[in-house]
């Protein structure tokens, strides 16, 4: 049984006890903030909070739900993409989680960075396909208010998965007037959203439902098929409320994986073509949330709690005839899950003397019940046989002290602390798999501020934070098929960091930031779920330095937003190995600009560029990929005082470049063994959408 971190954890929570009932017991100072501004409904006037005094790192913000309103985007996930420096691809159809970027990682499935969707965690633990699997298509964008995100494992909130990032996308409780939209594109692209907010009882009840189809440009036509519905109600004023939400979310593919370049190159398939016309999917979500906000004199109290039902089945062929050249390597990933948690935060304002101090007690759980998760060899989508299916109860608990002190008026420290313990369980089908296991981690944070002065702000940030590994491989002693005997893996795993940055809003207009990063990470340990099995790694250090503006202006009579972002990255494996000590992968250069044109009564255009460099494919550095570089534009006309017509054109200059490339060793029907080769997954070409939104 593994107990990492055990003292430390009983400690802190023998301290929180007595710390609290002092606080609790005790006259509180001169309060900081007024009730109402300690707790307030965050109402963000530009697109961007971004500017001096709004978050205690140069690398953290929010963005308005306003910019996605204004910006086109291709798939649900790509609301991620306003983090700057966050790249969302896909690999596969629509309706699986996408692919991301950030910080010189490939995330896969959101790996290292954590998401939240009104307080309920996305990331989905030792799930069938990946560990940290983030699949926000259940999320309808237009219901979205703001996104607030963070980089780096500098804030005790956040927890697992936070170590390269996290964001919090909160919805909207009313939505008046309210819309209606219906989108006609390429390829049987259809969507229809109907979404409005009415008085009721004494509060607000928000409706939302989202209906969709696309076939894509794929030779395999995708049939991807969507609904989503959305049920909100709201009550109070922002110092005393109370919300709650249920959510739904069904959908149906087809996929068409990565493919090969070899069989593009011999003329076997066309470059949006597919090797197993029968990969594809089912997915479905089910939610429901309540959150409670109370404010006074004393300080802050947030509460939220949820229930998620889920269920997935995923079927991907990724080296086609590699071990079985009768039948394929086609599988089966499949899971149904059940989650539910907490999440309750208590801050109290006082004072030390004349130093003016918040101190916040958090505590968080988390429980997720897999019943089954399996993985399953299938042809065409019926199961031959299984590779392993397995039970899993995977239980959480989180606490976090943090205290902030403004030492000076241009001088602040935020101190953090956090205490993560976990249970493992699993019950599986190969022998010697099933077991039990404990570990207990602890994270503390420092974050320095100076400022403002003359509009600016310097920070120094330093944290630890941690990932989780799949159950799965922490009571694993035997590998799936034979494969022989394996060791059990670390449940948690240390990454550290540290930030240096400044924020100014010096220039009138702009805001603009940059920060110099570190983090290092104990172990790159990942949970394959394409073989069932935990492919070991190196502990691995990335760096990197970004730069972001957003400037607000008046340009030839009209308003304008002109926004650039720039992230350099370098990743590196830090225990040689005669394979080379690049990371697969690894993303070292994005550029995201834009421009935003409104001439305040009926026209309004917006241009969104973004680039991603060429990455290692190889740890010797011997394959690269290519860049990608891909710009989208929205030209909108306001027809009536109620009603926008907008045209979005995706890949505007139509190039031909991946979403995603990997290399590894595949086999096709006729070759007579392994073949060592470049698998990508193409942009789509050039796609108009044309959508006509009334607003009543």
């Amino acid at each position: 049984m593994h107990k990492s971190g055990g003292r430390w954890g009983w400690g802190l929570l023998a301290l929180a006890a007595p710390w609290v009932a002092a606080q609790t017991a005790s006259e509180p100072g001169p309060p900081i903030l007024t009730a109402q501004a300690a707790l307030p409904t965050v109402e963000v006037t530009g697109n961007y909070d971004t500017g001096v005094g709004s978050s205690d790192a140069a690398s953290a913000g929010s963005a308005t739900g306003t910019l996605l309103q204004n910006r086109p985007l291709l798939r649900p996930g790509e609301v991620l993409e306003l983090v700057p420096g966050m790249i969302v691809t896909q690999h596969s159809g629509d309706g699986k989680a996408n692919q991301y970027f950030l910080r010189g990682f490939n995330l896969d499935h959101g790996t290292d960075f954590a998401a939240h969707v009104d307080g309920v965690p996305a990331n989905m633990r030792s799930h069938a396909h990946g560990q940290s699997y983030t699949d926000l298509n259940f999320v309808i964008p237009e219901t979205i208010a703001r996104i607030d995100y963070v980089k780096g494992p500098y804030f005790a909130q956040e927890g697992d998965f936070a170590s390269a990032g996290a964001a919090r996308l909160m919805l909207a409780n009313t939505l008046e007037p309210g819309l209606a939209s219906l989108t006609l594109g390429a390829h049987a692209y259809q969507r229809a959203v109907l979404a409005k907010s009415h008085d009721f009882s004494d509060g607000k009840l928000l409706y939302g439902l989202e209906l969709g189809h696309n076939n894509g440009p794929w030779e395999n036509p995708e049939k991807f098929r969507k609904f989503n519905a959305l049920l909100r109600y709201s009550t109070g004023p922002a110092s005393d409320s109370h919300t709650l939400t249920a959510m739904a979310y069904q959908a149906r593919w087809n996929a068409t994986d990565q493919i090969p370049q070899r069989a593009v190159e011999a003329g076997r398939i066309g470059r949006y073509g597919a090797i197993d016309p029968s990969d594809g999917g089912e997915s479905a979500r089910y939610s429901l949330s309540y959150a409670r906000r109370l404010a006074d004199v004393s300080g802050v109290l947030k509460f939220n709690a949820y229930y998620v039902q889920s269920r997935l089945k995923l079927f991907s062929n990724f080296t086609y005839a590699l071990d079985d050249t009768v039948q394929g390597d086609q599988f089966n990933q499949a899971e149904q899950r059940r989650m539910f948690g907490f999440d309750l935060a208590k801050t109290w304002l006082g004072s030390l003397g004349s130093i003016q101090m918040e101190n916040t007690l958090g505590l968080q759980s988390r429980y997720d019940r897999l019943a089954p998760v399996g993985i399953y060899n299938t042809v065409a989508r019926q199961q031959v046989d299984v590779v392993r299916q397995d039970g899993v109860s995977e239980l959480s608990a989180g606490v976090y002290l943090e205290n902030v002190m403004r030492w000076l008026p241009g001088f602040r420290s935020v101190a953090g602390l956090r205490y993560d313990a976990y249970r493992f369980e699993v019950d599986s089908s190969i022998a010697g798999n099933s077991g039990k296991v404990s570990a207990g981690i602890t994270s503390p944070k420092l974050s320095l501020i100076f400022g403002p002065l003359a509009q600016t702000e310097v920070f120094a940030n330093y944290g630890e934070g941690f990932h989780s590994n799949d159950a799965r491989g922490t009571t694993q002693t035997q590998l799936p098929k034979g494969g022989g005997a394996t060791a059990p893996v670390t449940p948690l795993v240390k990454t550290r960091g540290a930030e240096l940055g400044v924020r100014s809003e010096i220039i009138p207009g702009l805001q603009s930031s940059l920060a110099v990063w570190h983090l290092r990470i104990a172990s790159e340990l990942l949970f394959v779920g394409d073989a069932g099995a935990t492919q070991p790694s190196r502990p691995s250090r990335r760096s990197g330095i970004e730069w972001n503006n957003h400037y607000v202006t008046s340009l030839a009579g009209f308003e304008a937003r002109l926004d650039l972002d720039v992230a350099l990255s370098r990743a590196r494996y830090t225990q040689d190995d005669p394979a080379g000590n690049e990371i697969p992968g690894a993303l070292g250069k994005v550029v995201s600009a834009g421009i935003s044109l409104s001439d305040r009564k009926q026209w309004s255009w917006a241009l969104q560029l973004r680039y991603f460099g060429p990455r290692p494919l190889a740890e010797d550095n011997s394959v690269r990929s290519s860049s990608t570089t891909l710009a989208h534009l929205r030209v909108a006309y306001q027809v009536a005082q109620q009603a926008r017509l907008s045209l979005d054109v995706y890949n505007l200059f139509n190039r031909k470049a991946s979403d995603i490339d990997y290399f590894y060793a595949s086999q096709l029907r006729g070759e007579a063994g392994p073949v060592s080769d470049r698998h990508f997954h193409p942009v789509e070409p050039r796609a108009l959408r044309l959508t006509l939104q009334y607003r009543y």
